[in-house]
């Protein structure tokens, strides 16, 4: 028998409730693994690894610093009275405007990718 063909091992029976299962289930989705798969990993003692979706999480990463950039300009625009002296108060309140908007764009733009995980 090859070892690696598991279709061809017999499968180990547990019984559980419904719950148990459910909640198995769900444990397993979360890590994107089959049931078997995670109750294997689990039950040989394996650290169950989540397979993110890497893109997802580098995309997430590139938001989260576009934030703390757009952030910090804007501490920037509303503390440093000497470097806004030379701007025209309704452009820089447009700018400061147009950047909030921006902010809270990629606000949504992260709640959306972060309910996908």
């Amino acid at each position: 028998m090859i070892e690696n063909n598991r279709k061809a091992t017999p499968p180990i029976k547990v019984c559980v409730t419904l719950n148990e299962r459910n909640e198995i289930r769900a444990l397993a989705a979360q890590h994107k693994l089959s049931m078997s798969r995670y109750l294997r990993d689990v039950g040989l003692g394996i650290q169950v690894i989540s397979k993110l979706d890497k893109a997802l999480v580098a995309d997430l990463a590139k938001l989260n610093a576009d934030q703390g950039r757009l952030g910090g300009l804007l501490k920037l625009w509303l503390t440093n009275d000497e470097k806004l002296a030379k701007f025209d108060q309704e452009v820089l309140v447009g700018t400061i405007e147009k950047a909030l908007e921006t902010i809270y764009a990629n606000q949504s733009i992260l709640l959306e990718k972060v309910s996908k995980l």
